[in-house]
């Protein structure tokens, strides 16, 4: 995912610039370790929601294209529009009928048309003005068709366990908060807020993927680390040997903490009329 805001940053930056840039050496890669912890849940439920034949589908922050190519290649939808910030890693491999867009979708009128599948996952946490944005997303939706977002859930609290990987991740959490903006505080209202959209029925779940040492999700948490370091010593609650020892600490077997949660939630946009590509 490298879509983010153009304003409402802080001033240390954001997403794809002060933090997880596109052009440094494995990004690619690290967003792939998150896609194989998650996409496979994605796309049962994509599926299950009707993602098939003759569906045209917008995928907002496609990231390495992951989603969109699965939709193209296994639920057989008639189109993905990709869209990310930065398309690099969308445009290594074309196919058939995925189209790329390069936009920011905090920018009034970054796409137009009208969907039956629009699908956003790890984007709104990394953005400002999220009732907006997902009033915005809502409208590209057709008549009958469905606005899918998924974004983590933080399970650390004060009655968690300390260890390694909790010291870890609460460093990291607020850091990324303080420098590029990122707030998953708000991912549990997504069913109000789709429903405050126009959207009904509404619904959603969670997944936490066990962390495992070599595992997708454990990879991708210890790459993001790395990437996200200057951001968790910045808070003052790790120095460079805490960060050291949670890298160590989640390819052990000695690790039992929990994930990082995805939630995802989708609501449908009322069937007035036939759904028009």
């Amino acid at each position: 995912m490298t879509s983010a805001p153009r304003g409402g940053a802080p001033e240390g930056g954001r997403y794809g610039e002060a933090v997880f840039r596109p052009e440094q050496a494995g990004e690619g890669e690290r967003i792939d370790f998150g896609a194989l912890a998650y996409d496979d849940l994605t796309m049962a439920r994509l599926r299950s929601l009707g993602a098939g034949p003759g569906w045209h589908c917008l995928d907002v922050g496609a990231g390495t294209g992951t989603v969109s190519r699965r939709l193209l290649g296994e639920a057989g939808v008639e189109s993905v529009l990709a869209l990310d910030r930065d398309v690099r890693f969308l445009g290594e491999r074309p196919m058939p009928g995925l189209e790329l867009l390069e936009a920011d979708i905090s920018t009034p009128g970054f796409t137009s048309g009208r969907f039956h599948l629009v699908h956003a996952r790890f984007v709104l946490m990394h953005l400002a003005e999220h009732e907006r944005l997902i009033t915005a997303l809502a409208e590209l939706v057709a008549p009958g068709g469905v606005l899918v977002l998924s974004d983590a859930v933080d399970l650390t609290s004060d009655r968690t366990p300390g260890t390694p990987y909790t010291t870890a991740m609460l460093a990291m959490w607020q850091g990324l908060r303080a420098s590029i903006g990122t707030d998953v505080s708000w991912v549990p209202s997504y069913p109000s807020l789709l429903r405050a959209a126009g959207l009904m029925p509404v619904a959603a779940e969670m997944h936490a993927p066990p962390l495992e040492p070599g595992s997708p999700i454990s990879r991708f948490w210890a790459d993001t680390w790395e990437r996200s370091r200057p951001a968790m010593l910045a808070t003052g609650r790790v120095d460079d040997a805490a960060i050291d020892a949670a890298l160590r600490y989640l390819d052990s077997d000695a690790c039992s903490s929990l994930s990082a949660g995805m939630l995802t939630a989708w609501g449908w946009k009322p069937e007035q009329d036939t759904i028009v590509p």
